[in-house]
């Protein structure tokens, strides 16, 4: 019984403190990341199943970049609802490309073409985009990019759909 009234007092006393400090809701996204208000340079890629992909920022549009990997358990949950949504919601102006970060060719290929992905994915298996430009360690992770090439918003972990309107929604009305 005195566990329970303890465990009762101390969130209410983290949420006075949040409420009284003035944490930001935030839904996902981490306003305080390093990225948010950097300008990220506008990559050309190889493309996971052959050509190359080059990033939207560079021809004035808007984007969403989607991190993941077919070794990644949250990953095989997100990727086939992004890829459901983007089917059934057009984005345009904004564009979506997904980054395969440190993965197997062939395992990525079969995940994506499982998954029913039809939007640009960059093949990215020594991290060069993931770890170097970005700087993630982990995936799944998602990224919106201004037409300029600023960064707006980093949602960290699986983006829920609805997420990921919003998101899209925030770039166009930019």
């Amino acid at each position: 019984m005195a566990l329970g009234a303890a465990v009762v007092v101390f969130v209410t006393a983290v949420t006075v403190v949040s409420v009284l400090t003035g944490a930001p809701e935030t839904n996902g996204f981490a306003p305080t990341s390093s990225l948010v208000g950097t300008h990220v340079r506008a990559f050309s890629a190889s493309g996971l199943n052959g050509g190359s992909v080059v990033a939207p920022w560079r021809s004035g549009h808007p984007a969403v970049l989607i991190f993941f990997a077919s070794y990644c358990g949250p990953c095989q949950h997100e990727m086939p609802a992004v890829a459901r949504f983007l089917r059934a919601h057009a984005t345009s102006p904004v564009r979506v490309v997904a980054v395969d970060a440190l993965d197997e060719r062939a395992a990525a290929a079969a995940m994506t073409g499982r998954d029913g992905v039809t939007f640009p994915v960059v093949f990215d298996p020594n991290g060069t985009i993931t770890t170097g430009e970005f700087g993630f360690d982990t995936v799944p992770e998602s990224v919106f990019v201004s037409a300029k090439g600023v960064v707006t918003d980093v949602y960290y972990g699986a983006i829920p759909p609805a997420t990921l309107a919003k998101g899209i929604a925030k770039l166009r009305a930019a």
